[in-house]
């Protein structure tokens, strides 16, 4: 059996878990949700006091990004979301598509499986 994969990037997990229900329907042979980010690490862990706290950067710290290159810390440390002079989105969230729905469909419903994510509000 002939199979196609669907990338689909959606603004909350919900609309994500709304759409893969309906593509179970189909011929469903796998499927993963994820949430990305443009920095590298797994993002705050927890609350710490910057004055006793050990952090190597201001976007460790902020966005707790997990930098092995200096330079790339550095940059990090311009953002927004890092400075504190914007808060981006509510809460300070990633105010984009940052839900990835990955689904590997027979060929067959591969443009059923687009429908059902277009509708569901993918991009």
């Amino acid at each position: 059996m002939k199979e196609r994969s669907i990338l689909a990037y959606f603004n909350t997990p919900e609309q994500a878990e709304q759409a893969l229900e309906k593509l179970k329907e189909l011929r469903l042979i796998d499927s993963a949700i994820d949430r990305f980010d443009g920095y590298p690490g797994g993002g705050v862990e927890g609350i710490m006091n910057p004055i006793t706290g050990d952090f190597r950067s201001l976007g460790d710290l902020t966005l707790g990004g997990d930098f092995e290159n200096r330079d790339a810390a550095v940059l990090a440390a311009a953002s927004v979301s890092a400075s504190g002079m914007s808060s981006g989105g509510y809460g300070n969230r990633v105010s984009g598509r940052d839900i990835l729905l990955t689904a590997i469909v027979a060929e067959e419903d591969y443009d059923k499986a687009k429908a059902i994510v277009d509708e569901a509000g993918a991009l």
